[in-house]
């Protein structure tokens, strides 16, 4: 087992993380800090946040052996972690609830969030709703238009969802208003961050919320793996895609002290890593500080942050969580990219695969364990966490075809007109 006690104190995680916010803000970073101290061990509230993911969420959530895709990969083992089947679609909802519960005992009446893909927003205009409590939620206007399904529904839970036209109009722009409504609305409100980004506490704080995640996988692995005829009771690899990283840390914090699994996040390389369109912070970022912590950032010489793109909204953002930057520097995560294509063409493989509609955020980690399975045996296995369901990207599928998708062969490892199975690309036909 690896020993590992992050973060200190001041909540650094070797350089990375910190806290670095206005005056404006110190207090009520200072208050928050000390309401999570006084909670996160508090057997009253660790029991009420339990009995509310398991009534109200439906926790735990399965895990699924995805048999046909593991046999048409001809490779190992696949196991996908089934966020998408909480309520709301996405593992969002597991820090929403803490971070509300929080609000309630500090008496803040009023709480904001930001949303990219719009899942944390509706995640957090649902527990609003569930408590009593006003809800906004800042939205950068091209998200609004490529998220129209969950903007309606924020709205149908009673949230304001307010546009951002400045910037690129995505979500490093939402996070930036989200963080001056805070600083004008400190007395009364509450900022519920849907990542592990930020000022301290909420790298740590979002983590540990999220981590029931890696919990119930370490619970549930064994059995899953033996009745598959695997070598190991944990998988040999787990993966996650990263954006600010929320998802990738619930799941990969219960393993880092498991020397024997690989833990993967995959970033968005959008139109290709070396395009200058994408959004793999940790592979083409430097050290910088961002939203209130030091992290990787894609930033130019200036340090000013360049915009990104991805198809995923919920991972168009130009930074990362500070946990991870350190993970990746001391060498016990990895960090690779999948572009756009390679998203797509996994989204519709598992739908034509398995019956799973999965979120386009999710398709890059199923693309990357779609690639690590051929180059494993049978008896290895990997575990993707599957972050969120695809409802809230029909949209932006549709309109980016111009006729059917059909996954071809390339999707089962084998080559068409001489292509490697890893360059191809998804084909559209009639």
């Amino acid at each position: 087992m690896i020993a590992y006690q992050q973060p200190d104190n001041r909540g650094h995680f070797g350089i990375y993380g910190g806290s670095f916010v206005s005056e404006t803000l110190t207090h009520a970073i200072n208050e928050l800090r000390a309401a999570y101290a006084k909670y996160q061990n508090d057997p009253q509230f660790i029991a009420e946040f339990e009995d509310e993911l398991a009534h109200f969420v439906g926790r735990p959530s399965p895990i699924y052996h995805a048999a046909r895709m593991s046999r048409e990969q001809g490779g190992a083992q696949i196991f996908l972690k089934r966020e998408d089947l909480n309520h709301t679609g996405a593992h969002k909802i597991n820090n929403t609830i803490g971070q509300a519960m929080l609000a309630k005992r500090m008496g803040k009446p009023r709480v904001i969030a930001e949303t990219g893909a719009g899942q944390h927003g509706v995640a957090s205009a649902t527990i609003a709703a569930r408590l009593g409590l006003q809800s906004d939620v800042y939205m950068g206007a091209e998200d609004i238009k490529r998220q129209s399904a969950n903007v309606y529904r924020m709205k149908l839970l009673g949230a304001t969802v307010v546009p951002v036209e400045s910037g690129s109009k995505t979500l490093k722009d939402a996070l930036n208003e989200a963080m001056r409504d805070w600083v004008a609305n400190v007395d009364n409100t509450f900022y519920i961050i849907g990542t592990v980004a930020g000022p301290h506490p909420y790298p740590m704080m979002v983590r540990d919320f999220q981590s029931v995640i890696g919990r119930e996988c370490l619970v549930q692995m064994p059995e899953m793996l033996a009745r598959a005829g695997c070598s190991s009771p944990q998988p040999d690899a787990v993966l996650a895609c990263v954006g600010g990283g929320s998802n990738a840390m619930g799941i990969f914090y219960p393993y880092i002290g498991h020397a024997n699994t690989r833990l993967i996040g995959v970033e968005a390389a959008g139109a290709g890593i070396d395009s200058g369109r994408h959004s793999a912070s940790i592979q083409r970022g430097t050290p910088g500080v961002l939203h209130g912590n030091r992290t990787y950032v894609l930033q130019n010489d200036d340090g000013q942050v360049t915009e990104t793109h991805s198809i995923s909204a919920g991972l168009d953002y130009p930074g990362v969580g500070p946990e991870h930057a350190y993970l990746n520097d001391i060498g016990r995560a990895e960090y690779v990219g999948i572009t756009d294509t390679q998203a797509l063409e996994a989204f519709h493989y598992l739908c034509r695969t398995e019956g799973i509609i999965p979120a386009l955020e999710s398709s890059h980690a199923v693309a990357y364990g779609m690639q690590l399975a051929r180059t494993m045996s049978p008896t290895q296995s990997i575990l993707i966490n599957l972050s969120g369901r695809g409802d809230k990207d029909i949209g932006t599928v549709a309109d980016l075809s111009q006729a059917d998708f059909f996954c071809r062969p390339s999707c089962q490892g084998q080559s068409v007109k001489g292509q490697s199975a890893q360059t191809q690309t998804l084909r559209m036909v009639k």
